[in-house]
């Protein structure tokens, strides 16, 4: 890692990154918004070109984390540092609000919770406990009976073992969100047949391995 803290430098930019891949769309400005021990400490420890260089796409271990500001900068990216309080979160959490290219806000908030491990803990007000250890789906569904029974039988037929599913939804009857944590490698086909599904809104794939993590989405 690029120092100088495992939970503010490294486990900061490690939530950015991990929250980009979730977004998974072009965007043109993020707004931080830091709690606790990351509302108090963020310059001197770097959580703040730690967040951005997460947001470019830079590894914990990249050299440039130091240069984010100015490749952020080449790059046509803006940026925003405000003091959040997320009541009940740990103290080293942060709100990330993506403004994506067509106009609209997605909202991850995540928390860095010691050694570069961290959990997103909400995607666009849905919560959610995904510590970014394995592949996984995010999904967001109409709230029917049956649709937590077709994406399974998807996996099933794709010989995907599911290690960890949880379901929250807005009200009954309406839009519920999946994150869908399994024990290996998600194929795009997986996506291609979710997306076949009547019920879905969006599938986005996060794929995991030893040295880095890739995204794609599919609507």
């Amino acid at each position: 890692m690029i120092g100088p803290s495992s939970s503010h430098t490294a486990g900061a930019a490690r939530l950015a990154r991990v929250a980009r891949q979730i977004v998974a769309a072009p965007f043109t400005h993020v707004q931080f918004g830091l709690h606790g021990s990351f509302a108090k400490t963020y310059r001197g420890h770097g959580t703040d070109r730690a967040l951005v260089a997460g947001v470019l796409g830079f590894r914990e271990d990249d050299e440039r984390l130091a240069d984010s500001f100015a490749l952020a900068q080449q790059a046509g990216l803006t940026w925003e540092f405000v003091e959040a309080d997320l009541e009940g979160m740990h103290e080293n959490s942060v709100r990330m609000r993506f403004s994506l290219a067509d106009g609209s806000i997605q909202e991850i908030i995540g928390s860095s919770i010691g050694g570069g491990q961290i959990v997103i803990r909400s995607i666009d007000g849905f919560e959610t406990e995904y510590s970014a250890q394995s592949s996984a789906l995010i999904i967001r569904q109409y709230d029917r009976p049956g649709v937590v029974s077709e994406v399974s039988g998807v996996l099933a037929a794709n010989r995907i073992n599911i290690a960890v599913m949880r379901v929250s939804r807005s009200a009954k009857g309406e839009t519920a969100f999946c994150v869908i944590e399994t024990d290996g490698w998600i194929p795009p086909e997986v996506g291609l047949a979710l997306r076949g599904l009547p019920n879905l809104i969006s599938v986005r794939i996060i794929n995991l391995s030893d040295r880095e993590e890739s995204a794609c989405t599919e609507i």
